[in-house]
């Protein structure tokens, strides 16, 4: 460590004297000082023999400086407080609560409606009574892929399945052709119950 700042004539050793040559590489390294102010100043680092000739050679240089010339700290003073000032009182901290949370009964739902969790899809939504496609989010049919597929299979050479499902154009079609002698309107029946469809308003037909 070294030693307090003491009076400018104190001797000094060689502790002091390499802190001072570091402290002057650094002010080198930083473009500070040319190669001559440098050498100069070094050369009077090493013989110097009091702080008073090491403090003359940072005299001109900001930080920096050697440890041993840095004046001594002053405590950080609080200021008093202005007349009539009172400190204002905290407010006390509560931790919040740990542990079970009380329960709040939940009321009964009204006559007639079903409880809570096994309302049907799509309830309180009028364009979808059925609920909506996950996948499109499109709503779905009213009308049922299976009943439509059974439909078209049984009664497809009169178009009953398309008529189901609000597909005029094609129902007359099939009924003018008898369900395409009976193969388009199996085939059409198969599809539906396989692959399902969409009704007259390009809603998906329900399971």
């Amino acid at each position: 460590m070294s030693e307090a700042f003491g009076p400018e004539q104190q001797r000094i050793g060689n502790q002091q004297r390499e802190e001072a040559i570091t402290a002057l590489n650094d002010h080198f390294a930083m473009a500070r000082l040319d190669i001559g102010e440098y050498q100069e100043r070094v050369n009077r680092a090493s013989g110097a023999q009091s702080y008073a000739e090491l403090a003359e050679l940072f005299r001109d240089l900001p930080q920096p400086h050697p440890p041993f010339l840095a004046p001594p700290s002053v405590p950080f003073a609080v200021p008093p407080a202005p007349p009539g000032y009172a400190p204002q009182p905290t407010q006390p901290y509560y931790p919040p609560p740990t542990g079970p949370q009380p329960q709040y009964a939940v009321p009964p739902p009204p006559p007639g409606m079903p409880p809570p969790g096994m309302l049907p899809p799509g309830y309180g939504s009028p364009g979808a009574p059925y609920g909506y496609d996950p996948i499109t989010g499109v709503p779905l049919s009213d009308k049922s892929k299976v009943a439509a597929g059974v439909l078209q299979l049984f009664l497809g050479n009169l178009g009953i399945g398309r008529f189901y499902t609000g597909h005029t154009g094609i129902a007359v079609a099939q009924l003018l052709t008898c369900g395409g002698c009976g193969i388009w309107a199996l085939i059409d029946g198969i599809i539906i119950l396989v692959n399902g469809g969409t009704d007259a308003q390009g809603r998906k037909l329900r399971d």
